[in-house]
């Protein structure tokens, strides 16, 4: 009896201390995040789950839907990480003779990328004297559905296509007076009566590629091509010195060989720690062409909520693959279960691998104290913050988190710092 008691008192200190637990976060997560000042007329949602003992130790408003901004890359991380193998396919071809190949493109954004010196699809192709671009399996839009149409110039809204080159950016420079444009065969115009001694601007109109250089202060700007195939082959003509067509007729059939160009999480490390939009965005038309045989974010994006995530407990509106779209609609609880699958699927070295920490990437001015404890995506437009990811507590216990910030009014820097008191405190006391 007195052995049963002793059992009964365990448990109900076990359970007390679990309440306590709770109560102490909720009440660190209105005073430091819900009732902040800062944040006092916002939308917040908050979820965490302590997937060590796989129980939720909190939830605010977690079931509801927020803007989520590049906590959307999560999801399309998770799909690259499942379906792109270890190397990205660079393409796929079949060789006519010694002189002509057929290639069918498969979205590879680091084909002639600054970001990677090596280059194995351009080792493969400069060995041919005609390159016949085959298979148009691109039928999404270069923009993706609710982008803002007027961020057109800027280097984080590149648009996408099937055969990516140079990153799809015109590198924009200047060394005193001179301008220097990369790839240098785009064309440009200086302003009559442009002074250039402090720097430039420019402009161009959102369907064409022709720059127009003005007065201003940059001294280095990257600048977004429409990436029509006309233009790709202009390019690859003149980078690789062979005659680049499109066989829009689709005559060639048996483009089974492939070429791999870089290791798959090389590029999604680069991704998250940079957010880069559109890395993303490649990322989800390859994993798109890759299952379907067609790049299409709607098609992948629904067959990938009906069998992958079809037990999300709510289902969002995912629309695109970076974040850009406010037509994105996630739930903090979403994340936490999207973060937990890619845990026990990827396991914790990949993860972290990818995953930026404190002090590094988007989080290099936060989270100093806390490297190699965090691991985490941010995410931010314009009145919407967002974070989520996982966090390894003084306890050695693994913390899954989303807290999804949208509609406030103040700096982006008041929102991310109430959001790392609260996040810090948890990991000290939990």
């Amino acid at each position: 009896m007195r052995i049963i008691q002793h059992i009964l008192v365990l448990i109900c200190s076990v359970q007390l201390a679990a309440c306590s637990g709770s109560r102490q976060i909720s009440k660190q997560a209105q005073q430091l995040v819900i009732n902040d000042t800062s944040l006092a007329t916002a939308h917040v949602g908050i979820c965490l789950y302590n997937a060590t003992d796989n129980k939720y130790l909190y939830n605010y408003q977690s079931d509801k839907y927020f803007i989520p901004a590049s906590n959307t890359k999560i999801f399309t991380c998770y799909a690259a990480m499942k379906y792109l193998g270890d190397s990205l396919v660079g393409l796929r071809y079949k060789t006519a003779n010694d002189s002509t190949v057929y290639i069918q493109p498969a979205a590879d954004p680091s084909f002639l990328h600054p970001d990677f010196k090596i280059q194995p699809v351009f080792s493969f192709l400069k060995n041919f004297k005609k390159i016949v671009i085959e298979r148009p399996v691109f039928t999404d839009e270069f923009e993706g559905m609710g982008w803002s149409w007027d961020d057109y110039k800027d280097d984080y809204m590149v648009q996408r296509n099937n055969l990516p080159v140079y990153g799809n950016v015109m590198r924009v420079s200047k060394k005193e007076n001179t301008i220097s444009i990369m790839p240098s065969s785009f064309n440009y115009v200086i302003g009559p009566g442009t002074n250039l001694d402090s720097g430039f601007n420019i402009n161009k109109e959102w369907d064409d590629n022709n720059i127009f250089i003005l007065q201003g202060r940059h001294k280095y700007l990257e600048v977004p091509f429409v990436p029509k195939i006309t233009e790709i082959c202009r390019l690859l003509h003149d980078t690789l010195q062979a005659n680049v067509v499109p066989d829009l007729d689709n005559r060639e059939q048996g483009l089974n060989s492939l070429i791999h160009s870089q290791p798959t999480d090389s590029l999604l490390k680069i991704m998250m720690h940079r957010s880069d939009n559109f890395y993303a965005e490649q990322s989800l038309l390859m994993v798109s062409n890759e299952k379907l045989g067609v790049m299409n974010d709607e098609k992948v994006i629904d067959t990938l909520l009906k069998k992958d995530l079809k037990d999300l407990p709510q289902r969002p509106q995912w629309v695109d693959g970076s974040g850009l779209s406010r037509f994105d609609l996630f739930t903090p609880q979403d994340f936490v279960y999207m973060l937990n699958k890619m845990k026990t699927e990827f396991g914790w070295n990949r993860i972290t691998t990818i995953f930026e920490t404190g002090g590094s990437g988007t989080l290099n001015n936060y989270y100093k104290g806390l490297t190699g404890k965090i691991y985490a995506k941010t995410g931010s437009l314009s009145n919407d913050i967002a974070l989520s990811g996982y966090l390894i507590t003084k306890k050695n216990k693994t913390i899954i988190f989303s807290v999804l910030v949208n509609n406030h009014k103040v700096s982006a820097t008041a929102v991310r710092s109430a959001v790392e008191r609260f996040l810090t405190r948890v990991q000290r006391e939990q």
